[in-house]
């Protein structure tokens, strides 16, 4: 809990985040046990999982196959539109550079898909890997999107390259990168993400029930971001379109 709370303040937050952890682990079937809480200079929680299960239910991260689709489960563009509601609080030249393009509104709006996306689970992404024969998986936090394929793709048993064909990116947050001069590091895939989703190979012709499964049971959308050639093991990004949602 955060140093600078007082005893109340401190209470009600930790009633709050213990209430939410609480109900994210019973989300996924999962026994919760608090051990102990610490003072420090930020609000977070954290812990660790254990699961029990066959090797036919782990999708090892070795697989990937020429020919297969690459899916996306959640939207990019976490970092900025998370940071520019504390730009405009601040008052500070980021904020005035964006505010000449965008609005208050046009901040929020962005702000509140990415808390959304953060606070999804990737339990439905993980569940379906398993229905529709995924051959490997990994998320996308703090390396971003091609950050996270490069790493990916050191493991393949393959000789195989990812091609990026798409991004889909929070609206508004284009704009953000191209006020900020971020662009660049956003079409190169670069940009960090928080609480991700999870890029996924499997087979092109699951991928489009993967992704109509994926709306029916969540309501939220998720993508064909790309495809697995044979090659070096390099990310490849190819006129790459980039899809505002």
């Amino acid at each position: 809990m955060p140093e600078e709370l007082n005893d109340d303040e401190r209470q009600q937050v930790a009633d709050d985040i213990v209430s939410g952890f609480r109900d994210s682990a019973k989300l996924v079937k999962c026994r919760l046990t608090i051990e102990r809480i610490n003072i420090n200079p930020w609000c977070m929680i954290g812990g660790i999982a254990s699961s029990v299960c066959t090797k036919d239910e782990i999708v090892f991260p070795t697989k990937a196959a020429s020919g297969d689709a690459l899916i996306l489960t959640k939207p990019l563009g976490v970092q900025l539109a998370t940071n520019a509601p504390i730009w405009m609080a601040e008052d500070n030249e980021n904020w005035k550079k964006l505010s000449q393009h965008l609005s208050p509104e046009d901040i929020d709006e962005a702000y509140q898909k990415a808390i959304k996306s953060m606070s999804t689970l990737n339990y439905l992404g993980a569940k379906l890997m398993q229905k529709y024969k995924a051959h490997c998986c990994t998320d996308v936090t703090g390396f971003g999107i091609v950050g996270h394929c490069e790493n990916l793709l050191l493991f393949q048993e393959n000789d195989v390259d990812f091609v990026l064909t798409h991004m889909p990116l929070i609206k508004h947050v284009k704009k953000m990168s191209e006020v900020l001069n971020r662009e660049q590091k956003m079409m190169n895939g670069r940009m960090v993400e928080t609480s991700g989703g999870l890029l996924i190979a499997l087979p092109s012709e699951n991928a489009e029930n993967y992704c109509k499964d994926f709306l029916e049971m969540s309501g939220d959308e998720c993508w064909i971001v790309g495809r697995v050639v044979s090659g070096n093991k390099k990310t490849i990004l190819e006129n790459v379109e980039i899809i505002e949602v």
